[in-house]
């Protein structure tokens, strides 16, 4: 039996299979980076973190409008300082050796769901902060003020004094680590060490 075969077909034959190749990698990247972006996503939703935050988390194919053997795929956040600071859980000290002023909830917040500042708590209210030193635990500033039905310091209209006592409106810290909420490592190490497998099966189809 005699076999032959010509330099066209061979060059047809490696064409297909290069062409295979770039969908098989283009859209496995494509399809790892979307669980990724999904992923983070839900971590972030899970943690109470809001779904404005989760939509920050975007995810981009490179080259776009084509398919690569080199495809990559990028994922980010539009809010890159808050995730991360989520993520990584880090030590937040105060400038100057000054303190932190954490708002309790008698505090309140401004619009926008901001946290209030001493400052613009006094000049809200119309109370005055007094700073109470403690050697074990945070200090405090604290105000005479009344508790309102949502647990709100404010003024008492009562001529008596009635219901007024001295409420704990901000803890005064040196630096404080905030807690690690979310792990964005995690899954894409789970997301990297599957693209390869997704890849062969990819090409396998396009064959």
């Amino acid at each position: 039996m005699k076999l032959s075969t010509t330099v066209t077909d061979l060059v047809k034959l490696m064409e297909g299979e290069v062409k295979a190749g770039q969908k098989a990698v283009t859209s496995a990247v494509r399809d790892a980076g979307k669980d990724l972006q999904d992923e983070w996503r839900r971590q972030i939703t899970s943690a109470g973190l809001g779904p404005r935050l989760a939509h920050t988390i975007r995810s981009e194919v490179y080259p776009k409008g084509q398919n690569s053997l080199n495809a990559a795929a990028m994922v980010w956040s539009r809010a890159p300082v808050i995730v991360d600071a989520h993520d990584v859980g880090p030590l937040i000290r105060s400038q100057g050796g000054l303190w932190l002023a954490i708002p309790t909830e008698a505090a309140g917040k401004r619009r926008g769901g901001k946290r209030m500042t001493p400052r613009e708590w006094e000049a809200r209210t119309g109370l005055k902060l007094r700073f109470i030193p403690r050697r074990t635990g945070p200090s405090l500033l604290i105000a005479e003020a009344r508790l309102n039905k949502h647990g709100r310091a404010v003024v008492s209209r009562s001529k008596t004094g009635r219901g007024l006592t001295s409420v704990p409106i901000f803890l005064m810290v040196r630096q404080v680590r905030l807690r690690k909420r979310i792990d964005l490592e995690r899954p894409a190490r789970t997301v990297l060490n599957a693209l390869p497998g997704a890849i062969v099966s990819r090409w396998d189809r396009n064959t």
